[in-house]
């Protein structure tokens, strides 16, 4: 997909990675509807300021009629809460089911009759290592990175005939407010992860890996024994 005069829609895009696909998107010619849940706080010069909740299905259909120009949907909103699937609060297990899996699915139901009218373009959606791999500590949000993964190759196939792309962004740990207790030289640099998955959307790629732990992991996938 050409984002040279693409109309992009990012979810959380007021900071961390969001701000910097948004800031990118608007350097590589692209017009840029900056989504939040609070749209005051986003700054970013150049950028249409678009209030949208990924929890909200309202605000979701009052953001598709407002960027109904849109070509480029970007799921970049997350949140991590670090609960046990097990013993952890439930409440906090569905919140992130709520904003991680049933979030991106939400909006792209939302936007993809949009891109597809305005003829076809493509969906970004912003995943994990966690994804594939499952820390006992991390277990909630591994359970909806899992989810929003599946969500992705099954949403890729079903957009497909409608001349919309879909590919799954998955990184580490990055230099953001989420992994903020991360030593420094464990975690990617979001400017750089941002100029990744948005030369993996121009060429089309269903899968950007955007860190070396990253691809180790996904690599590692196929030597997994098969059951028996």
């Amino acid at each position: 997909m050409e984002l040279k005069n693409a109309v992009a829609v990012v979810t959380g895009a007021n900071r961390g990675l969001g701000r910097h696909l948004a800031a990118q998107l608007l350097e590589r010619g692209a017009t840029v509807y900056a989504a939040a849940r609070r749209p005051g706080t986003v700054d970013l010069p150049g950028a249409i300021p678009l209030r949208l909740d990924v929890t909200d299905e309202e605000s979701i259909r009052a953001a598709a009629r407002t960027a109904s120009d849109a070509t480029l949907l970007v799921n970049n909103a997350g949140i991590s809460t670090a609960t046990s699937l097990l013993t952890g609060d439930l409440d906090a297990v569905r919140l992130e089911m709520e904003t991680n899996f049933y979030g991106p699915l939400t909006v792209t139901r939302a936007f993809s009759p949009v891109i597809e009218g305005n003829g076809g373009g493509a969906v970004l959606n912003v995943l994990s290592v966690l994804s594939w791999l499952h820390p006992a500590a991390l277990g909630s949000y591994a359970a909806a990175k899992a989810a929003a993964w599946a969500l992705t190759d099954a949403t890729r196939e079903e957009l497909a005939p409608r001349g919309i792309t879909v590919s799954a962004l998955h990184v580490g740990y990055m230099d953001t407010d989420m992994a903020a207790a991360v030593p420094a030289d464990q975690k990617a640099d979001p400017a750089d992860v941002a100029v990744q998955a948005l030369d993996g959307i121009e060429k089309g790629l269903p899968e950007i890996l955007a860190d070396a732990t990253t691809r180790q992991v996904r690599q590692s996938l196929a030597a997994l024994p098969h059951a028996a």
